[in-house]
């Protein structure tokens, strides 16, 4: 096992054992790699090559691969003894939540809290738990859980009539085929000699069984892995797998990498003082290979724009410095982004969002797959409905209704249903459209098997109609959807051409990753803390630094769960490689009452980094450390000045003498403290924005009085009454 800190060349490692293996004589075809992301199986693939190349050794190509593809390969290959068409279809994440809705349509369920990516989250714990429908309902204590289980029994069905299977069924088709066959696991034994894992600490139970189960007599195994960058327990991945490798394998050396050639030393320094709170890690102490360099810098906003703006301006500041710096601003949740997005743009500031829609997760490049998926399966349900009406062929909403209850009525795929609609007695209104489908599909299936990959994928584009109607409407966005599905054609053609097979390619656009989106080009990008896992970045902003977005507020209550947490903080400071600057921001609106504001604390993590190490930003509200008590909803009529003379208890500047047109006042001055109640006590009065209240408290006298206003359904607003716009009512 080789235990290596972040920074510390876990793939270098990795690629030098590999080649050093073929080097050695050992046939490349017998070593497997495999790690989590397509893009980090490619650089490996690159970098074993290269290393040859400069060796002077001929290059072999060992299996590198992520664990799904490896199981798509290994049952396409070994279909028939795992009692498989060797020609399944790979639903990708849109096509599972649409098999989902499917399955709750046929059932009839429209639960407001059953929406269909929970459901699947639940049917995938469900799957890498071995719990089968019947189990999971045997076990529901709730209407909704019955509810779920009927779900992920209908929509395995969905998944067994359109010939098709999910990301987990990858895993667990392949596990229990090489469980249950022998003579199977003892040829893949022989063909995989050496086994290496990347990314050890993010291996769930499943993946872990399907190591064992491949590690041949030899046990010449080597697990490359870092117990402070398991940041996916949430999807299965299981820290306790790599804590225990030594158990599992007890000859196995154990190798810690602990110099770091990313980072500087204060920034490595930083992080290590955070995730030393983890109390379940083998421990590592990472070496800079750089200088200490600069110190951490904390910024503190009123609110997200503030924030934002604070942000953009240090980019600016940076990009004008050295255009070729590659900065990230990472965050917890994709919610996050917007701020950063609204200000990015109006100050003319280019940007890239990791985790938009990747080039397979295009409409058009779906729609284009989805065709040529039903020319090869006719009976998948999920790209029939997707394309039954795209190009528009008048097939409506009533018909599509009348296909699916046909379907659930038979117990058949909605293609049988089609062929059934056609050759009965349906109106010859109806049954046009349908007919004229029947047949394109037919055709396509025949051109599927006369026509090399790239030139049918051209016959769906140009039979289905599709590209004619993109000409037809000609708008700016359709020009780059028909230039998009060329680049698709383009695409098969280049694949094609390198040796792949079209299911082969098939399945990689299935299993595509929003981390393999990354290109590593300078600017600024815009990417949550778990796909930054494996990158890294000249600059990084850390920014949503609070209590119930970083923790998250899911994990607050749970140690395991603030133990992950710690952990992702860790990844994402980890990341940068110059400069590395933490933010928060003070206020924030209340979801379902937007004209409400919650005061934040900061994060815990902050409170955990030796202050020696950071420095305070101009401008910031607070130091790194300070944990000071914002009033839970301030009134926003307050200037920026005002706010930050306030914030940090600053003397007042000598009041200007007010003007008699100045806003006017509701009552005579506060009674002082101690003095008899105030007469605005009671007092209904009419805010633009919160409507009619009742005044509940006055403190403070002249321009710096300040009422309390009682809202019916709002709660109590404290103003300052010169700014505040109240009227009576």
């Amino acid at each position: 096992m080789i235990l290596a800190g972040a920074g510390t060349g876990k793939t270098r490692a990795i690629t030098y054992r590999m080649a050093n293996l073929i080097a050695k004589g050992v046939p490349a075809e017998s070593i497997l790699a495999v790690t989590f992301t397509n893009k980090a199986a490619e650089e490996m693939r690159n970098r074993v090559t290269d290393l040859l190349l400069r060796a002077g050794v001929p290059p072999g190509q060992p299996w590198v691969s992520t664990f799904h593809s490896l199981c798509a390969r290994v049952l396409r290959r070994e279909a028939a003894a795992a009692g498989l068409p060797r020609d399944f279809t790979i639903y990708d994440d849109d096509d599972q939540v649409a098999a989902v809705k499917l399955a709750m349509a046929k059932l009839r369920i429209d639960a407001d809290d059953l929406t269909p990516r929970n459901v699947l989250s639940r049917i995938s714990y469900a799957k890498n738990h071995g719990q089968t429908p019947e189990q999971v309902r045997a076990e529901a204590f709730s209407h909704e859980g019955r509810e779920t289980a009927d779900i992920y029994s209908a929509y395995e069905k969905v998944l067994q009539d359109s010939n098709a299977m999910d990301f987990d069924d990858l895993l667990l088709r392949s596990r229990r085929l090489l469980r249950e066959s022998p003579g199977t696991r003892e040829k893949w034994q022989a063909r995989f000699q050496y086994l290496h894992v990347d990314e050890y600490q993010d291996t769930n139970r499943v993946q872990y069984d399907l190591m064992r189960l491949l590690t041949g007599p030899g046990q010449n195994i080597c697990v490359v892995g870092d117990e402070d960058q398991s940041i996916y327990a949430w999807r299965g991945a299981d820290v306790s797998i790599l804590l225990s490798f030594s158990r599992d394998f007890p000859k196995a050396r154990v190798v810690k990498l602990e110099h770091n050639y990313r980072s500087t030393q204060n920034i490595l320094d930083a992080a290590g003082a955070v995730v030393a709170n983890n109390p379940d890690r083998l421990g590592k102490s990472l070496k800079a290979e750089k200088s200490a360099g600069v110190n951490l810098k904390f910024f503190e906003g009123r609110d997200p724009q503030a924030e934002a703006e604070y942000v953009a301006g240090e980019l600016e500041r940076i990009l004008k410095e050295d255009s070729d710096q590659t900065c990230a601003v990472e965050y917890r949740t994709n919610a996050q982004s917007r701020a950063f997005e609204e200000v990015f743009r109006r100050q003319g500031l280019r940007y890239k969002l990791v985790g938009g829609f990747s080039f397979y997760h295009r409409a058009e490049v779906k729609d284009a797959l989805a065709y040529v998926r039903l020319a090869m399966h006719p009976e998948d349900d999920i790209s029939l409905l997707r394309v039954l009406n795209v190009p528009p062929r008048g097939i409506g909403k009533t018909t599509v209704d009348a296909l699916r209850e046909v379907a659930r009525n038979d117990g058949t795929p909605l293609w049988s249903a089609v062929e059934k609609t056609v050759s009965g007695g349906a109106t010859a209104r109806a049954v046009a459209p349908l007919r004229a489908f029947l047949e394109l599909v037919r055709k396509l299936a025949e051109a599927l098997s006369t026509k090399e990959p790239a030139e049918f994928l051209r016959v769906v584009l140009e039979e289905s109609g599709y590209m004619d109607m993109l000409k037809d409407r000609n708008t700016p966005e359709d020009v780059a959807r028909k230039e998009n599905l060329e680049e698709l054609t383009r695409a098969v053609a280049e694949s094609m051409e390198s040796g792949e097979t079209f299911g082969g390619f098939l399945d990689a656009a299935s299993l595509v990753s929003d981390a393999d989106q990354y290109d590593g080009k300078p600017g600024v990008t815009l990417i949550t803390l778990h796909s930054t896992k494996g990158l890294e970045f000249d600059h990084v902003f850390l920014t949503g630094m609070e209590e119930g977005i970083c923790p998250h507020s899911r994990s607050i209550n749970e140690d395991k769960g603030i133990e992950e947490e710690r952990r992702l903080v860790y990844v994402g400071m980890t990341r940068a490689r110059k400069s590395l600057t933490l933010t928060r921001a003070v206020y924030r609106r209340v979801f379902g009452n937007e004209q409400q504001l919650r005061a934040s604390q900061p994060s815990r993590f902050l409170s955990e980094i030796p202050g020696e190490l950071v420095e305070t930003a101009r401008g910031s509200l607070a130091e790194i450390g300070e944990k000071r008590r914002y009033e839970p909803d301030p009134e926003y009529s307050y200037s920026p000045e005002e706010f930050l003379r306030r914030v940090r208890r600053e003397q007042k500047p000598a009041a200007p003498a007010r003007r008699a047109t100045g806003a006017p006042s509701l009552g005579r001055a506060a009674a002082k403290r101690g003095g008899a109640a105030d007469p605005m006590l009671g007092r209904r009065v009419r805010h633009p924005s919160y409507g009619v209240g009742t005044i509940v408290a006055v403190e403070g006298d002249d321009e710096d009085r300040r009422v309390s206003v009682s809202f019916p359904g709002r709660g109590t607003k404290k103003f300052i009454e010169r700014y505040a716009q109240l009227e009576r009512a």
